[in-house]
């Protein structure tokens, strides 16, 4: 009866141990499983892209240009004239339109600079209509500057000015009519309106003409340049109206 108690015992702890080390092999792969799932492996994390030059998503600096560049044309204030210049002188000119005028006196040698414009009259800052119908007093001429030792002043208004339009037909040049269209020279000092004064007689006596010279010779007064659909305009509108050119 003893044998057989202590044979039980022995069956019932051998039972109990084996069921401890069953279960304890039991919970171990479960428990692996667990943690293979709590944290994502790292072959599932994202990788920041490598930075090269050329790469679209870094931003360069774009690169600058200058406004203008060398395509900016320079201005200079033509009514300056000989500013900064003394030993260039100026005259203004008026024989009829300025458009014809301007294209010969641009192309004498010893001619530095020419601007159309309006000058002799009484009305401020006057336009090219405002000079229509005498309503101004303003007269078409052209702002000459020359190099007196190249083109000396007597030789300008003998060998140029004089010959290019009449200067005998008052208030008038071909068939532009009015005294806007009238001969005259705007002089700057007393050495320029003696000179013109003797080469206008000169040109009276030269019997060249069949109707007395009068061409106004006057102080110069302030000067307007014209617009600028005015300026060469025969240089940049080739054979537009001009009644001017050179008598023998």
């Amino acid at each position: 009866m003893r044998r057989w108690i202590a044979t039980l015992s022995l069956m019932t702890a051998w039972l109990a141990l084996s069921g401890i080390r069953t279960s304890a092999a039991d919970s171990a792969p479960a428990a692996a499983k667990e943690r293979a799932f709590s944290s994502p492996p790292s072959t599932l994390r994202p990788k920041k892209p490598a930075m090269t030059p050329n790469s679209p998503t870094q931003s360069s600096a774009p690169s600058t240009i200058p406004a203008g560049g060398s395509d900016q044309a320079s201005s200079t204030n033509a009514t300056t004239g000989n500013a900064g210049t003394p030993s260039l002188e100026t005259v203004y000119l008026a024989g009829g339109c300025f458009w014809g005028m301007e294209e010969i006196l641009r192309k004498i040698p010893g001619v530095r600079e020419t601007q159309a414009g309006y000058t002799g009259g009484w009305l401020p800052n006057p336009k090219y209509d405002d000079t229509h119908d005498s309503k101004s007093g303003h007269a078409e001429s052209v702002k000459v500057v020359f190099d007196p030792k190249v083109l000396p002043f007597e030789e300008l208004l003998e060998k140029w000015f004089f010959r290019m339009h009449d200067p005998t037909t008052l208030n008038r040049q071909g068939n532009d009519v009015g005294s806007q269209y009238r001969s005259a020279i705007f002089t700057f000092n007393e050495t320029q309106k003696k000179t013109a004064e003797t080469v206008k007689a000169r040109v009276n006596a030269s019997g060249k003409w069949r109707r007395p010279v009068v061409t106004e010779i006057t102080t110069a007064s302030i000067w307007y340049p014209a617009e600028g659909y005015h300026q060469k305009y025969l240089l940049k509108n080739p054979g537009g109206y001009t009644c001017h050119f050179l008598r023998d």
